[in-house]
């Protein structure tokens, strides 16, 4: 479809999983499949996350667990899934937040879930997904390995540290 023009909407490429489309001559836009990123805490207060590399950034990352909703999935099915896949683990799921990845160029949208009353619970990885190494940090730590550039990560890991974060405050102050 690459060169397809829809109004003052041109489609400059329709890929697998993205189109670029340039809307009135002037602004690209990434069209991109919504995704969920999932925050995992485990009973002494680590956060659940995935190392693995990005090579659209050319570098290993340490994120939350997340992935692309797939058609027909729903937010919290896909949660689920990809919690399984990554790592192994399934759990009970609440949304926290969402939010557009970078609105400034691409209307990917993330829905962050909390996952608690985890269990064993394993889906086979995605072709992409081999090698992933899981880790268990607590969240300030990894807040301190984001501010200082020690670890890389993204938004969504971000979102889900701080949310963790806020709660291992709420609970210490409720104890």
């Amino acid at each position: 479809m690459t060169g397809e023009t829809t109004g003052e909407t041109r489609v400059v490429y329709d890929g697998r999983i993205v189109r670029l489309e340039l809307l009135g001559g002037k602004w690209e836009v990434v069209r991109h499949a919504d995704a969920v990123a999932i925050l995992a805490l485990n009973d002494v207060g680590e956060m659940l996350l995935v190392r693995q590399e990005r090579r659209a950034v050319g570098a290993f990352t340490v994120e939350a667990p997340a992935g692309l909703i797939d058609p027909g999935e729903t937010p919290e099915q896909a949660a689920r899934r990809e919690l399984q896949e990554e790592a192994g683990l399934d759990g009970d799921m609440t949304l926290f937040t969402r939010f557009y990845a970078s609105p400034g160029f691409c209307d990917e949208f993330l829905y962050v879930f909390e996952a608690t009353n985890l269990r064993e619970s394993k889906l086979p990885h995605d072709e992409d997904e081999e090698g992933i190494e899981v880790l268990w940090l607590p969240p300030a730590q990894v807040l301190a390995g984001l501010r200082d550039g020690t670890l890389i990560g993204s938004a969504s890991t971000v979102a889900a540290a701080l949310h963790a974060a806020q709660l291992l405050a709420l609970r210490g102050a409720g104890a």
